[in-house]
């Protein structure tokens, strides 16, 4: 590894882009981080890039970017995203309110008829179990209703009193705890003479998110002793309670499932724009994007009410659009606004880690989501140790609070895909939205945020610090001179390898989602005196060069010529930036716009020195590279040639120019020779491969000396792990033209 430069003059990092006071040397031996930290190979590198980026930014399918075809119908870099100013850009500022979808009272008070008649207009069930629900509540006298926040279960609970017509109905303060809930279904009518009276109307109460815990759960006395009291009054009562909470096993919830959002929406449209309009405001592309994102019920209402103005007149078409997105917004400021009564420190820094995780791993999401709780601690309160619960921690509440869902999935590892149990946001603008949020409306937490990306980009799973690489691409977007100066910068100058990756990836994908400027950055770190910054420079134009070929080759020209200039002492030669300029070039001939960068290859080939040995040491490296990265693949360079050959493209022309060139160069004869041997192997287990370099062979043989070079090589070349000839490599001497 290269000696350590100086870091820039006033930079408050280490060398190795760590804090002070977190220097690796606290947790692993000198010995351990030279061991564990070894330069990754580019297309390993790459690999891990696209297996591992956030479903918001992927940069490019499997196929084309870790080994499939070269050519063809795919996406590179700048594919298809969700991102844009629409989310990335600043913060909308329109507020919603959410009528009729509260949580739960504060303090008893009868609940309006009006109120009642409302909901009753557009209350939509998910099922035909109601009716049977309200004859057990009948029965029953008291119902317990189970279910998440904003699933419409207070909606349920009120419409199951106005189905038995009993009123007034009222909600009890949420204070009421288990042992005292008899006591809480009281008389409120009693008569002149003080007596109660039973012979009128039934009347009904509603007590929202019961408080339970552990030494006082809801048990079945409790309802026993509360139906007993609502008989004596003919009146009937329904208990909401969360997920989570605690309840004896004699007691048996009834589990509320919301309806879908598309039938809530068309109810509530009815009675605000009248059953006509109902299919037309449906038929929105922007009520189809709405109802496409899993918003809640409480949010499905109040989009309602900005249809049924919109229908009228009263509401434009970008209010109607922006809506999803400042719904979203509103939930995210909601989470981090908070006090910690709320939503618990720990909890919002899951939420972080979720949006640095989305559609990762559960396991992982939560074991950081911890590391990230004990530096927000550590910021808020020094002298207060990180409370983290080793058990306990319920993953449904915790999803719940998130929107978030849990399912299994295929994740890629160095050892093959395996499947895990992944947790994502329902809508997956939301990591995007939240990240924004954190970094620019709560700047006290950016050290915190910073000390937790240092730590992730040491992780050694490459997941782990891709997601760190993209975390940071969406603050650049943000925020861009803040997260050059306090993150990539620092990566970026690290004596680490591991380091300068994970600045690479952040470049990388702020550029795929829009950051201006990182072009420039490039060009500017390609000529710095400081190598780190080269080697950073040259890794990230072989990502985002498939966009911009001619310019990132241009750039890797520059910087060939760059260290042609000092040779002077060959002990001086950056050997490792050399090194690298050849697999940026690897990266770029096998990437979508490989046709463009085989032009421009071969148009400089002649140029100078340094860009003559640029082009054919890629060249040869590409000619390393299997289909699927298998050892035993098809080479994607002969498989490109095939193709070409066979449409007549001009490609086969380059490629061919290219192996004559490199063979013929006394600098690089020896590796194009050891690479057309690979290939002759590959031919000798595969049929296509073998008439694929049939096709190949004669084309390479224009004077008698390419002949000569050739024919002992296919004569004497030894089969595979020292066996005797391949018996392909006769059938091949068999194609070349006689001299």
């Amino acid at each position: 590894m290269t000696g350590p430069d100086p870091a820039a003059p006033g930079d408050a990092t280490a060398p190795d882009g760590t804090a002070p006071d977190e220097h690796p040397a606290k947790e692993s031996s000198a010995e351990e981080t030279e061991e564990h930290d070894q330069p990754q190979d580019a297309w390993a590198a790459r690999r891990d890039l696209v297996d591992h980026s956030p479903r918001t930014m992927k940069v490019g399918s499997h196929a084309a970017f870790g080994g499939g075809y070269v050519a063809g119908d795919q996406h590179g870099v700048s594919g298809g995203r969700v991102t844009g100013d629409v989310v990335m850009g600043s913060k909308t500022v329109h507020h919603w309110t959410f009528p009729g979808l509260s949580t739960a009272a504060s303090a008893s008070g009868e609940i309006p008829p009006t109120t009642l008649t409302r909901l009753a207009a557009t209350f939509v069930t998910a099922d035909d179990a109601f009716g049977d629900l309200v004859e057990r509540l009948r029965r029953e006298r008291v119902l317990v209703l189970s279910g998440a926040r904003f699933t419409g279960r207070r909606t349920a609970a009120l419409m199951l009193l106005h189905r038995l017509g009993a009123a007034p109905v009222v909600a009890l303060d949420r204070a009421t705890t288990p042992g005292s809930l008899a006591e809480a279904f009281t008389a409120r009518d009693d008569t002149p003479d003080g007596t109660t009276d039973r012979t009128g109307a039934a009347r009904g109460y509603v007590l929202c998110d019961l408080e339970t815990r552990r030494g006082s759960a809801l048990r079945e006395t409790h309802l026993l002793g509360a139906a007993d009291r609502l008989a004596e009054q003919n009146a009937y009562a329904v208990i909401t309670v969360g997920p989570t909470a605690v309840l004896e096993d004699d007691v048996f919830p009834f589990v509320w499932r919301p309806p879908a959002t598309e039938d809530v929406l068309a109810a509530h449209l009815r009675v605000r724009a009248g059953a006509d309009a109902v299919p037309r405001l449906l038929g929105l592309p922007a009520v189809k994007e709405f109802l496409d994102h899993g918003h809640q019920l409480r949010e499905v209402a109040a989009f309602a009410q900005l249809l049924g103005r919109y229908a009228a007149g009263g509401a434009t078409e970008q209010e109607v659009a922006s809506f999803s997105l400042v719904s979203l917004e509103n939930q995210v400021r909601e989470w981090f606004e908070e006090d910690e009564t709320t939503v618990h420190l720990r909890d919002k820094a899951f939420l972080i880690a979720l949006a640095a995780f989305d559609d990762g791993p559960y396991a992982l999401t939560a074991e950081l989501g911890d590391r990230l709780y004990d530096f927000l601690q550590q910021t808020q309160n020094r002298s207060l140790a990180a409370d983290i619960p080793v058990f306990g921690t319920h993953i449904g509440k915790r999803l719940q609070l998130a929107r978030a869902r849990l399912s299994e999935g295929e994740e890629h590892t160095e050892w093959g895909p395996v499947t895990q149990t992944k947790a994502a946001f329902h809508d997956e603008r939301a990591s995007l939205v939240l990240l924004r949020e954190v970094w620019t409306g709560h700047p006290s937490a950016r050290p915190a945020l910073i000390q937790w990306l240092r730590r992730l980009a040491e992780d050694g799973r490459p997941l782990v610090r891709t997601r760190a690489a993209s975390t940071v691409a969406v603050l650049a977007r943000t925020d861009l001179p803040s997260a050059m100066a306090l993150v990539i910068e620092p990566w970026a100058r690290s004596n680490r390898f591991r380091h300068r990756l994970v600045a690479v990836n952040s470049l990388t994908l702020a550029h795929h989602i829009g950051t201006p400027n990182v072009p420039r950055i490039l060009d500017t770190w390609s000529a710095a005196e400081d190598r780190r910054l080269r080697w950073v420079a040259v890794r990230a134009y072989a990502l985002i060069g498939p966009e911009r070929p001619a310019q990132a080759l241009a750039a890797l020209r520059a910087a060939a010529r760059e260290l042609y200039r000092h040779t002077d002492d060959p002990d001086d030669f950056d050997v490792e930036t050399a090194g690298e300029l050849a697999e940026a070039v690897v990266l770029l001939l096998l990437s979508p716009a490989s046709s463009e960068v085989l032009d421009d290859l071969r148009t400089h080939l002649d140029d100078d020195r340094a860009v003559h040995d640029l082009a054919v040491g890629g060249f040869i490296s590409a000619c390393g590279r299997t289909q699927d990265d298998e050892r035993h693949g098809v080479p994607l360079v002969l498989d490109w040639y095939a193709r070409a050959a066979t449409e007549e493209n001009r490609a086969a022309d380059g490629i061919a120019h290219l192996w004559r060139e490199a063979f013929g160069d006394p600098h690089h004869t020896t590796s194009a020779l050891a690479a057309m041997r690979a290939w002759v192997l590959a031919a000798d287990r595969s049929t296509t491969v073998e008439w694929a370099l049939a096709a190949l062979l004669p084309r390479l043989v224009t004077t008698p000396t390419e002949y000569q070079r050739l024919t002992h090589l296919l004569r004497t070349m030894p089969g595979e792990d020292g066996n005797p000839p391949p018996e392909v490599a006769a059938r091949l001497l068999g194609t070349l033209p006689p001299r």
